[in-house]
């Protein structure tokens, strides 16, 4: 890989992570078409994505970063009171601990099925494509039935679990997991721009402990790769992020998702034709 791939893919890594598209789908196909996945290694790609997430976690950590203070404090404050005997915790506290339940559900579902994730079949252009077209669907069927009528201070812990299970589905390429998780969140009737926020803040455990995971893992074994192109996209992941961020919080308090859903099934349907015609 050379520096003008990484930062092609630091790119796409920043602006798709959190737009409802699935980053990794579109990384996956960048890098068929660049021929930087090497069939016989393919864990060495997802490890690639991996760590180039860690850009866009700290996109996330320094875009709510005044959030985050003001959780981690209330929460130590909630804590002291508890021990003297206090039962109610404030609502960045119990945002805190929902990030913490939201968070359960990916880490078990990708510990058990690690090696499937890590494996080939989840790089086929197939299995990406049919996840763009089905979870355009469910998204499309979450704007319709979705109320949008509460908001992050009437969350429960029920929907932190839920939202949770949502985002271990994006273990799947061409999910997305801030597309499944903003679709579980209009399914239990939050606002757009409320249900993308927790979204964000929720992917902060999950992606920064598989990133840096993968970077211990496999540290001596990106020959193929290489460290400075990985850093390159990992720096421009990030920068792109932040404003992907801005962006998207921006755009759905007064937008739908449908251009979102349109993209997925128009991208879907194109590479189910490149893989019927044998050009992917």
């Amino acid at each position: 890989m050379n520096l003008l791939d990484a930062i092609l893919l630091g790119i796409i890594q920043g602006i798709t992570e959190f737009l409802p598209i699935s980053s990794t789908a579109h990384l996956t196909l960048a890098g068929k078409l660049l021929g930087l996945i090497d069939p016989a290694r393919p864990e060495e790609w997802t490890a690639f994505i991996a760590i180039i997430q860690l850009g866009t976690v700290a996109a996330v950590l320094l875009y709510f970063a005044k959030d985050l203070l003001r959780m981690t404090s209330d929460l130590l404050v909630d804590i002291r009171k508890t021990n003297g005997g206090a039962s109610r915790w404030s609502s960045n506290s119990r945002l805190a601990g929902q990030i913490v339940v939201g968070t359960i559900p990916v880490v078990i579902i990708g510990l058990v099925f690690k090696k499937i994730i890590e494996g080939y079949l989840t790089k086929e252009s197939s299995t990406i494509a049919t996840s763009m077209i089905l979870l355009a669907l469910v998204l499309l069927w979450a704007e319709k039935v979705g109320k949008r009528n509460r908001d992050q201070n009437q969350s429960t812990w029920k929907d932190a679990l839920l939202v949770g299970l949502a985002q271990a589905a994006a273990l799947i390429p061409g999910s997305s997991r801030s597309g499944t998780t903003i679709t579980a969140g209009l399914f239990l009737g939050f606002r757009r721009e409320t249900a993308a926020r927790f979204s964000f803040l929720l992917s902060i455990p999950a992606v920064l402990a598989s990133g840096l995971f993968e970077m211990y893992r496999i540290r001596y074994e990106m020959e193929h790769i290489g460290l400075l192109p990985t850093v390159v996209a990992t720096l421009v992941s990030g920068i792109v992020g932040y404003a992907s961020i801005a962006f998207l919080l921006r755009y759905l308090k007064t937008h739908s998702t449908m251009l979102f859903v349109y993209y997925r099934i128009a991208l879907g349907i194109g590479l189910w034709w490149m893989v019927v015609t044998k050009s992917m």
